[in-house]
């Protein structure tokens, strides 16, 4: 079975054209989103998925833009419709899931994504060495600086005339401007 799917970016495009191509194509169903790709809800691609779930089913998009909110996105999509033996037909750049000319075309887009990620993982360590190198760590800056610590503990070991702590974690808390956990993990550090 053929199942078309298109999608229109805002309310003032109109989804006929697509739908037409779609029927043209000989889609049997034919699911529309009007919303943003970027969205990450669509509920008529979810539609179109259920209904292409069976192997020898064909999930056809004019556009592959239309298709995928990202690279990585479509390659997922990809993997789920492959999955399931349901090919995947774009029209308009003449791609065929069910040639091997089209696999061929996802596995290069497949190993584009990869090395994509490969370069970012490489590029974020470098900038972490560098940084380490000029002596910055990851993470936040610490809420309390060494001279606030050796306060905040002054205070929570502080006594009133009757033996009683001087100073609540909350009060403490309430002093620096930041939350009892944060006075607690400094309190527990020696």
């Amino acid at each position: 079975m053929r199942i078309g799917y298109g999608r229109v970016s805002t309310r003032d495009q109109h989804p006929e054209a697509q739908h037409d191509a779609l029927r043209a194509a000989g889609c049997e169903q034919v699911f529309l989103d009007t919303a943003s790709g970027k969205l990450a809800r669509r509920p008529e691609l979810e539609k179109a998925l259920l209904s292409a779930n069976r192997s020898g089913d064909q999930l056809v998009v004019t556009k592959l833009d239309r298709l995928g909110r990202s690279l990585e996105n479509l390659i997922d999509l990809s993997k789920t419709l492959q999955e399931r033996g349901v090919d995947l037909v774009v029209l308009d750049q003449g791609i065929d899931t069910s040639s091997p000319a089209g696999r061929m075309f996802f596995q290069i887009i497949g190993s584009i994504a990869e090395f994509e990620h490969a370069l970012m993982s490489e590029r974020t360590r470098d900038g972490l060495a560098a940084a380490r190198a000029r002596g910055r760590t990851g993470g936040q800056k610490p809420k309390l600086g060494p001279r606030q610590v050796k306060l905040a503990r002054e205070m929570y070991e502080e006594k009133d005339a009757e033996g009683k702590r001087a100073h609540t974690v909350e009060h403490i808390a309430q002093e620096f401007g930041v939350s009892r956990p944060t006075i607690y993990r400094h309190l527990a550090k020696p």
